[in-house]
């Protein structure tokens, strides 16, 4: 332990040093994937995920830049460093922890099917027989949708933001739109002419992810994690954005012991104590 404490010490020393106060993190979001981003009328970008950021910038004493772009760009500008981290939510699976590393999960997230209010709800996953499904570009829910497609007989469609999907159900090109349940909920509150219906309990949380090489990042970013974790800053985002108490044992409460999401690739499990301030 004295080993992980000491290398966790020197990473936060690193981030507090005068020459890294300089520097700006740099992250970015899906701006259209609200309550998570999204624009305002004058052009900038709030939402849980902006207001995490800055949160963990603050903790940093680093200012932050978050930028605006399309989900299916983000993996591949932080390979690139166009990116330190990505601030949008990101749901940690065995292939993705096999190509970058991830923090600990700061919220569960399962899949939420969206359909017009009119129409009857999903009760079962074999009723998606015939049904065109429009989920996000690059997304988890893509990739649920070619895994599955073939076994319950539907089809999908796929838009470059997730804002474009829920769309294609109000015009009719879809039956359905796929996301998370967050980001269901919100679009269901926000337009009267749509509802959520079938939950897909996936037991998978949203991370931050960096790249694979960057385990002093993570040590240090992990660190901010679990420290808004232990003073409830996680808990009350979760409830100016989605308007409840996250569960006791939820990922916006429950800190893990080690660095990464517990059972997947790149989990440490080597047991740390959060340096908070």
């Amino acid at each position: 332990m004295k080993t992980k404490l000491t290398g966790l010490a020197l990473a936060l020393s690193a981030v507090f040093s005068g020459a890294a106060m300089a520097q700006t993190i740099q992250t970015a979001v899906d701006a259209t994937f609200a309550p998570h981003a999204m624009r305002k009328l004058d052009g900038t970008i709030e939402g849980f995920n902006v207001d995490m950021a800055m949160e963990i910038g603050k903790r940093l004493k680093r200012p932050v830049n978050v930028e605006g772009t399309q989900f299916s760009g983000l993996i591949p500008g932080l390979n690139a460093k166009k990116y330190d981290w990505i601030a949008a939510p990101t749901t940690v699976t065995p292939q993705r922890a096999e190509q970058m590393l991830f923090t600990e999960g700061y919220l569960d997230t399962d899949f939420q099917f969206l359909v017009k209010k009119s129409d009857a709800e999903i009760t079962s996953l074999e009723e998606l027989k015939g049904k065109t499904i429009s989920v996000n570009k690059g997304s988890a829910y893509e990739t649920w949708a070619k895994d599955n497609m073939a076994k319950y007989g539907f089809k999908y469609d796929i838009y470059d933001t997730n804002a474009d999907a829920v769309q294609a159900v109000l015009s009719g090109r879809a039956q359905t739109n796929l996301a998370g349940n967050t980001v269901v909920a919100w679009a269901a509150k926000q337009n009267p002419l749509v509802k959520t219906t079938y939950t897909i309990k996936t037991g998978l949380v949203w991370a931050i992810p960096l790249r694979l090489d960057d385990k002093a990042g993570r040590a240090v970013l992990s660190n901010a994690v679990k420290c808004m974790k232990m003073d409830g800053t996680f808990a009350r985002l979760h409830e100016k954005w989605f308007g409840s108490k996250p569960a006791a044992d939820s990922a916006a409460v429950k800190v893990s012991p080690g660095h990464g999401v517990v059972g997947m690739p790149g989990y440490d499990a080597t047991p740390v104590t959060p340096q908070c301030s």
